[in-house]
């Protein structure tokens, strides 16, 4: 897990300090020690784990997470915003002193009501597993003697919430929210219409940002970052995934290869970006059609097989617009075999230049008036759960279009690193988005897969995800399809 100090002794305005684990090229996961100053405007204090109990009154006494505790409580009203903390506390006899008590935390709670939205806007609490009244032995604040710390590495100011999570919670502060949340604003070019709104929302991105800061502490093997959806909630992120399995055999041929006889011609690694196979990341939009992004990639990879080696923007918008007939659903929905079904029958797909740009909405079939290239002839299901098998494949017939389950909200964050999602899914019903498969390697003995998504480049790393295929971990290897030109 991270550690972070607030020495408040060292230097002129004090030092903080946070051990965690740093991947580099040449080495993943090493205990790094992260330093930041103290300034004149911002001196380091040093950090205590319990509110300012001297505002707070006491308003009865009740049984408590199994503890008979005094009840204390602060109300205070900002603006719009009615803040509610309340401090559960129990005791027991003083070692020292029998006839005295010594109060023990139980809980800390805070509840806030904004009365603009007519809502409450946030809710956290702390249990306080153990607490002791000893004072802090000074080797706790001391840092191996090995470890040389450093400056942070990258862009970015305003480290406040990641070297001090504490502080948020026991001086509640909007400084670091408002911060990032303006730099949000700006980046990715949102405005909201009314006053309304903007609370709205950046009550949401509290929240998210909250989130990531807390999942980056926990020592996962990849990283989250705020990105264009940290004002989004969680039925808007699950918008954007459209993959909608019907479940049943998709009349797909077998996977015709004896994997075992090919094994010697699969390489450790592999991207098929590097021989030019792959189209720039795209956004999807508002719109849940992962599924045409996924399919179009894959058949822009097999077209470029075919055809010598030349890449050929194909369109998405056109399956959203004209597969209806076999089951697609446009901005609600779809799969890729419907969509080689529907190809087989009018006999291509047409290039994004002839029947126009994608629009993240359902349009007006336009399929009779282009030129369709890229016919085929049928398509193959990849042997399920078979990695190698899917290594074959990836290599003779190029990037692959595969549903995954992306509904963990790690996955909406993703920044870098190899993503295993312990809560993913992997079954057939279990998935939800359709995303390109475009290669395959392996970071310090961890196997993934090299996932390009369709969340524009300002998702993951340039709009890539390193996937774990571990365990097929998230349904990657579960449903995987090449066509045949």
């Amino acid at each position: 897990m991270v550690k972070t100090y607030q020495l408040a002794g060292e230097g002129d305005y004090g030092t903080l300090l946070k051990l965690a684990p740093i991947t580099t090229h040449e080495e993943m996961n090493k205990l790094t020690c992260l330093q930041v100053n103290g300034t004149s405007d911002q001196k380091v204090e040093i950090q205590s784990i319990l509110p300012d109990a001297k505002p707070f009154q006491l308003i009865g006494t009740e049984t408590f997470l199994g503890f008979t505790c005094d009840k204390f409580r602060l109300e205070e009203t900002i603006g719009q915003k009615k803040n509610v903390y309340t401090l559960w506390v129990r005791y027991k006899k003083s070692p020292h002193y029998p006839a005295s008590r010594m109060p023990i935390p139980v809980r800390y709670e805070m509840r806030g009501y904004n009365t603009l939205l007519g809502s409450h806007y946030d809710h956290y609490y702390l249990d306080y597993d153990s607490y002791e009244h000893d004072d802090i032995p000074n080797e706790v604040f001391e840092i191996d003697e090995s470890l040389t710390c450093v400056g942070f590495p990258g862009p970015g100011t305003g480290h406040y919430a990641t070297f001090n999570p504490m502080q948020e919670f026991m001086s509640p502060t909007d400084e670091h929210v408002e911060r990032a949340f303006h730099h949000f604003k700006h980046k990715h070019g949102m405005s909201y219409r009314t006053e309304k709104e903007h609370e709205h929302r950046k009550n949401i991105f509290r929240q998210n940002l909250r989130y990531i800061h807390s999942k980056n502490r926990a020592k996962l093997p990849y990283t989250l970052a705020v990105n264009h959806l940290a004002d989004k909630t969680e039925e808007e992120l699950k918008a954007r995934r459209g993959y909608k399995s019907s479940g049943g055999y998709n009349t797909g041929k077998p996977f015709p290869y004896d994997v075992s006889k090919h094994r010697d011609e699969i390489p450790d690694q592999y991207d098929w970006r590097l021989f030019g196979a792959v189209t720039p990341v795209k956004d999807q939009s508002v719109c849940g059609s992962c599924w045409s992004f996924g399919t179009i990639g894959h058949l822009e990879g097999a077209f470029f097989l075919k055809n010598g080696g030349n890449l050929v923007r194909l369109s998405q918008q056109a399956l959203i617009d004209c597969s209806w007939p076999f089951g697609n659903n446009g901005c609600d929905g779809g799969e890729d075999f419907r969509v080689y079904q529907w190809m087989m029958q009018v006999g291509g797909v047409p290039t994004e230049e002839e029947y126009g740009p994608y629009l993240g909405q359902d349009g007006y079939c336009r399929i009779n008036n282009v030129t369709l290239v890229a016919p085929i002839k049928g398509f193959v299901n990849v042997t399920s759960n078979d990695p190698n098998a899917f290594k074959l494949a990836l290599l003779k017939h190029g990037p692959l279009s595969v549903a995954i389950d992306a509904s963990p909200k790690t996955f909406s964050f993703y920044s870098n690193g190899v993503y295993y999602e312990p809560e993913c899914k992997n079954d057939v019903d279990g998935l939800d988005h359709a995303v390109l498969a475009v290669g395959f390697g392996t970071i310090k003995g961890e196997d993934y897969w090299l996932v390009k998504n369709s969340w524009s480049t300002y998702w993951g790393n340039d709009g890539y995800i390193l996937m774990s295929a571990r365990k097929n971990n998230c349904g990657v290897m579960t449903m995987p399809t090449y066509v045949e030109m």
